[in-house]
């Protein structure tokens, strides 16, 4: 074995992703969470809570290196605080850390919260990497269903995204944390700009379903930011390989197939 890796969020949508390929690359994993999860192969779990900031020292006992998943709707910054002085206290040689694009320019709680978690990590004596990520299409669908939920769709005019593939997230966090620490890195999003109106018209026409549909104006500076594209990543980025096309036709797959 190469040495231990920790990854935080180990168990979620990325985390699922993330961890075979550090298994793969030769490290033991060591998945930090918050509640009590049984060893599989090559992986030991670890209880830890980010926010309380118990139990994490335990975890990161002989870590050399940090891939930083865990996050939430808000609480990242102080999560991630709790996990920085951990590191600098166990000696950690290398933080990888998730961020999103755009983390600077929309004033918004979960941007806010997200760009306090970064600064913590670029503020640390850690050696570090962050890798800004665009929407991973799981959250583009999901974004879509929640929308579909209600009995006309709004449409946030101006507001676009660049949808990339968990799968291509992970190859690239990996790929990171096996290197040296590299700093701010270019951005990572997917092949194509979408409106969010294609996104959820696609999601519609994947899953079968219809509704009627209504243009709505995103309101204040953060309207302002996504229709002059302050949201998105056009030039200098590291672009995934996977599309929204190939991913919706994993999901038409899923919906005609349920078992």
């Amino acid at each position: 074995m190469v040495g231990v890796m920790l990854v935080t969020g180990g168990t979620g949508t990325l985390g699922r992703l993330v961890v075979p390929l550090v298994v793969e690359a030769g490290w033991t994993v060591r998945v930090l969470s918050r509640h009590p999860k049984e060893v599989g192969d090559g992986v030991e779990h670890v209880v830890a809570d980010l926010l309380q900031g118990d139990g994490i020292d335990d975890a990161l006992n002989g870590v050399e290196v940090v891939i930083h998943l865990a996050g939430g709707p808000k609480g990242d910054d102080v999560g991630t605080r709790n996990l920085v002085r951990a590191a600098e206290r166990a000696g950690v040689k290398h933080l990888v850390h998730i961020s999103v694009t755009a983390v600077d320019q929309l004033p918004l709680t979960y941007f806010k919260s997200k760009l306090g978690a970064e600064q913590a990590v670029r503020e640390s004596s850690v050696p570090w990497t962050v890798l800004r990520v665009a929407q991973v299409h799981d959250f583009a669908w999901n974004t879509a269903r929640m929308m579909a939920k209600l009995p006309v769709l709004p449409i946030p005019g101006g507001v676009r995204f660049q949808p990339v593939d968990g799968r291509d997230v992970a190859a690239r966090l990996v790929e990171l944390a096996l290197g040296e620490p590299a700093g701010l890195v270019p951005d990572l999003v997917g092949p194509k700009v979408y409106s969010l109106g294609e996104l959820a018209r696609d999601y519609l026409r994947t899953t079968g379903k219809h509704r009627l549909s209504m243009p709505v104006r995103v309101p204040g500076k953060a309207g302002k930011v996504y229709r002059a594209g302050g949201n998105l990543t056009l030039t200098g980025a590291t672009t995934g390989h996977r599309t929204w096309e190939a991913f919706l036709a994993e999901q038409r797959s899923r919906v005609s197939s349920p078992h």
